[in-house]
């Protein structure tokens, strides 16, 4: 982490600038065995892209509420930095009604058309994978966004003093995001660039959003996160923690 950084967007160029070639997302899903492994460079590129379909196609501007209905995925935490990138609120778990734009995986469709604003849906299939057919009512993030440019500039600039994140109630700026991982991170276990955390916590509070990915992204570490973890059994973790160079869990 360096001193300008004042955003999640910021720590994330500041990942790139140091190293864009390490791993820094390795995803597993234990009900259906998928693995993807995401460098610096390629999560940045999916961020990137994220964040044009919000701001070009989307229409989306720093103080818009977006709702996240998503589970604790890579494509999740893509969401959440291209929201920072952006400037708007990512409200994970956050009402539809309430939100100018929603992004919803395949179980929570129904909540989320009561959102009057733009909808995005996400499969969640392996490899970022579209659905058989277009749910409908919702664009298909798997269909809109590679054709996005592999480049971000927001149009105007985030202040990291506004709003940036909500989660079970709670808001956060983009500036407390940065500095309450940082501050956390040792007490995670995390002891600075090449620490390696395994996550099997959810996504919906602020312990499973510093542990799955800000505290890791401002120390210079890297997070396995892992969805339906519980599926999987004590000898079963014990063997990723030592395949996947697991130096500390939050579980």
């Amino acid at each position: 982490m360096n001193a300008t950084d004042r955003t999640p967007a910021d720590l994330l160029r500041s990942a790139l600038a140091a190293d864009a070639g390490r791993p820094l997302v390795t995803f597993y899903d234990d009900a259906t065995g998928e693995r993807v492994e995401l460098s610096v460079a390629t999560f940045a590129n999916w961020v990137a892209k994220t964040a044009n379909l919000l701001q070009g196609e989307l229409s989306a501007e720093p103080g818009d509420r977006v709702a996240l209905l998503l589970p604790a995925h890579w494509q999740t935490a893509v969401w959440l930095l291209a929201c920072s990138s952006v400037g708007v609120v990512a409200d994970v778990a956050g009402d539809p009604k309430a939100a100018d734009i929603v992004v919803s995986g395949p179980d929570t469709l129904d909540a989320a058309r009561a959102c009057s604003g733009s909808r995005i849906a996400l499969a969640l299939r392996p490899l970022g994978g579209r659905f058989p057919q277009t749910p409908d009512g919702f664009a298909d993030y798997a269909v809109e966004v590679p054709g996005q440019g592999d480049r971000f500039a927001p149009f105007t600039p985030v202040d990291p003093d506004e709003p940036a994140l909500v989660v079970a109630g709670r808001e956060f700026s983009g500036a407390e995001v940065v500095e309450r991982a940082a501050a956390e991170a040792s007490g995670l276990g995390l002891t600075g660039p090449g620490s390696r955390l395994l996550s099997g916590l959810s996504y919906d509070t602020w312990e499973g959003l510093c542990a799955g990915l800000y505290a890791p992204l401002a120390t210079g570490g890297s997070v396995v996160l892992c969805r339906n973890l519980e599926l999987l059994g004590e000898d079963a973790v014990a063997k990723r923690v030592e395949s996947e160079r697991v130096s500390v869990t939050a579980r």
